[in-house]
């Protein structure tokens, strides 16, 4: 597999073909161009859906998607993608590219006809955000609360679910048993019977985040589900980490995107219960060292506040220690730059989870104090 072209064989003006969900018939997009320093293809969604086609002859008139729905103002839906052309998708030709200018975003996920289904509902004349009926959204507690062994939502084929303390996977599959797509979250969280998954024969992309509980046993195979074409793994054990990275890692070449990062140690994940700036460990601009540093920071504010609301609550006190914090965030930024937006507000978040865990700790109301602490720290910072 050549490192200067994608894994599986595309070219600029393809035209290639997939079946769409979101529109119950196929669609197709043409590829415009190829950067193979960035590893990702300019990708053109047309405006046609129809039966499976053979040729780009059956699309007839070919035309580009432009979007008027919602804020998009009549910008075309051209976005950068990976360069691993999806498994699902066929090339069924090619014609001369249809635009030449770059496309204007970026996004890792090849559409799949969900915009051209969005502007069809927008000029139908209903301006009600619409929802995809097989789709489902929800929390762990919330799936687990409502499920009972006689009901099986078969209609549901996009499943995400957020927040997991613990979930068993047998559970889900036995009440989605027809899922594509499966999006799992947590915050060191724990999934059992992971192997499980494996009975999810139409599967075509799991995301697991910030989970742990599955060992190398419960990897999902391509034997088992040979119609996946992107995992996505992030904070995720590391033995299980390592098991899908070689089970899937040989699927590239058919169109498998693979993304797997932050493997975790047994003994890492115990370390960082109480961690919230734990994410940033091994993020790409910032340090070991200054992830250190940050994270000694934080446990020592959250320590002063800790003794603080425990001895009496001095208010006054409360404000130094968040002004002290955010001076040396201050400090530590000037060093090496690596305070961001999405930074800022994972520091402020840190703050509330210092001010949650003390409140629990001390069975009192501390409301008033977590605000002279973040009165402090936004007095001082300069991030």
């Amino acid at each position: 597999m050549r490192r200067d072209q994608p894994p599986r064989p595309v070219d600029v003006g393809d035209v290639v073909a997939v079946y769409s969900e979101a529109l119950g018939a196929w669609t197709a997009s043409q590829v415009t161009g190829i950067d193979i320093v960035e590893k990702c293809a300019a990708v053109l969604e047309l405006d046609w859906s129809g039966p499976e086609p053979a040729t780009v002859a059956d699309l007839g008139d070919v035309q580009s998607l432009r979007l008027t729905h919602h804020s998009w103002g009549g910008k075309l839906s051209h976005c950068n993608r990976s360069w691993v052309l999806p498994r699902s998708f066929t090339v069924i030709g090619s014609l001369p590219p249809l635009v030449t200018a770059p496309a204007y975003s970026y996004a890792s996920v090849w559409g799949r006809g969900e915009q051209l289904a969005l502007q069809r509902h927008w000029d139908s004349g209903d301006r009600e955000d619409w929802d995809a009926p097989y789709t489902l959204t929800c929390t762990a507690e919330e799936l687990v609360a409502n499920h009972t062994s006689s009901v099986v939502r078969a209609g549901v084929k996009h499943l995400t679910v957020r927040g997991i303390t613990q979930l068993d996977c047998d559970l889900l599959v036995s009440a989605f048993p027809h899922l594509t797509r499966l999006s799992l979250a947590g915050n060191l969280g724990t999934l059992t019977s992971a192997t499980a998954l494996n009975q999810l024969a139409r599967l075509q992309a799991l995301t697991i985040s910030e989970l742990f509980g599955m060992d190398a046993s419960d990897c999902l195979l391509p034997r088992h589900a040979p119609a996946v074409e992107e995992v996505s793994l992030y904070g995720i054990p590391a033995d299980y980490a390592a098991a899908m990275r070689k089970a899937w890692r040989p699927h590239v070449r058919h169109g498998v995107e693979l993304d797997i990062r932050g493997a975790r140690k047994p003994e890492w994940a115990a370390a960082n219960t109480a961690n919230p700036l734990r994410d940033w460990d091994g993020r790409e601009h910032i340090t070991p060292t200054g992830y250190r540093k940050a994270v000694a920071q934080y446990k020592a504010t959250r320590d002063a506040f800790l003794a603080q609301v425990t001895g009496g609550e001095d208010h006054g006190t409360i404000t130094e220690i968040g002004r002290a914090f955010g001076a040396a965030f201050n400090t530590l930024d000037s060093h090496t730059p690596f305070i961001e937006t999405v930074e800022r507000e994972e520091l402020f978040d840190a703050l509330d989870f210092l001010a949650d865990e003390a409140q629990t700790a001390t069975g009192r109301d501390l409301t008033a104090a977590r605000a002279a602490l973040i009165e402090g720290a936004n007095s001082s910072r300069d991030w």
